[in-house]
């Protein structure tokens, strides 16, 4: 009996010390990630602040998270609220600074005389796949690298929103939130608004998700298109062949199993896992907005026109 026993023994004695050196290995999440984090707060481009505080690292589930979150509840130096308590991290607040100071703050002065006070938003941090989808491909969310604004109140109290405001092309709140838009793709690497699909139609989504490079800079994603106008000139090239247009897998985990990559939902294989086997059962974060109510007879499709996902007279 005894001879039984031990082979079992030291087989588990051995499972477990191979468990600790990551045989079972667990999803890692994107190194770039954490480099971002660190060079950020090493460049000193964020301090904290009575609006801008450090919190606990986050880690999971799965690999969910960020080393050193911060929670935000104003910008530009305590000059522009933001109706939420954010928690993101460090590099998507100079982004959101810099697109504030520069593109919306100016325009709101030029168009209606008055200062940003608050920016409406529907939430940042939040542990869930892409557009709320189960087993989609994690969402730039599930770092604290995304935020979606809804809108904005000025000084006077006046409230322009992307739902109500952004098909008004002819009225200068309309001129506002596209100029917005537009100036919103020169500082974020994911710029997703009304028009883009049928998940934007009520705000735009902000994130630094790394999309890879290009000969003329960082490759970015702005839909719908600004108009040619609203754009900047484009960055001269580097000399280099410019790359290919295709979509480059870098923010797939670090896996020790092949079975644990996150994937798209599919008849053959039945529902997608997440990076760990499952993604949570629901989204995890203090901001997270509800899906959104579609209109009638709305289907995941891209609006060709670049508008909102629904007419002026569905509100």
């Amino acid at each position: 009996m005894a001879r039984r026993v031990r082979p079992v023994f030291l087989w588990l004695s051995a499972a477990v010390s191979l468990a600790g050196c990551g045989f079972f290995g667990r999803a890692e999440r994107p190194v770039w990630r954490t480099q971002a984090e660190n060079a950020c707060f090493a460049r000193n481009l964020v301090t904290p602040s009575a609006y801008i505080v450090p919190s606990h690292e986050i880690d999971g589930p799965g690999i969910c998270g960020m080393t050193r979150p911060l929670k935000v509840s104003a910008l530009a130096n305590g000059t522009i609220a933001v109706d939420k308590v954010l928690t993101i991290d460090c590099p998507m607040i100079p982004a959101l600074e810099a697109w504030l100071n520069d593109i919306v703050e100016p325009d709101a002065q030029s168009r209606f005389g008055q200062k940003v006070a608050t920016v409406a938003v529907f939430g940042a941090y939040s542990c869930r796949g892409i557009d709320n989808i189960a087993g989609a491909q994690l969402s730039e969310h599930a770092f604290g690298n995304a935020v979606d604004v809804a809108g904005f109140t000025l000084a006077d109290g006046r409230e322009i929103d992307f739902v109500h405001d952004w098909k008004k092309a002819d009225g200068q709140e309309g001129a506002f939130l596209h100029e917005a838009h537009a100036g919103a793709c020169q500082y974020f690497n994911t710029v997703l608004g009304p028009g883009a699909d049928v998940f934007h139609y009520n705000h735009i989504h902000l994130d630094l998700a790394n999309h890879g490079s290009t000969n003329t800079g960082p490759r970015r994603i702005c839909k719908p298109t600004p108009a040619p106008n609203l754009l900047p000139a484009p960055a001269a090239p580097d000399g280099l062949p410019p790359a290919p247009n295709i979509d480059e897998p870098l923010d797939i985990a670090h896996l020790s199993a092949p079975d644990a990559v996150a994937s798209t939902p599919d008849a053959s294989n039945g529902p997608g896992d997440g990076p760990d086997g499952a993604l949570p059962p629901a989204p995890i974060g203090e901001t997270d907005p509800a899906p959104p109510v579609l209109p009638a007879g709305a289907g995941p499709s891209v609006d060709m026109e670049p508008t909102s996902s629904i007419r002026a007279d569905d509100y």
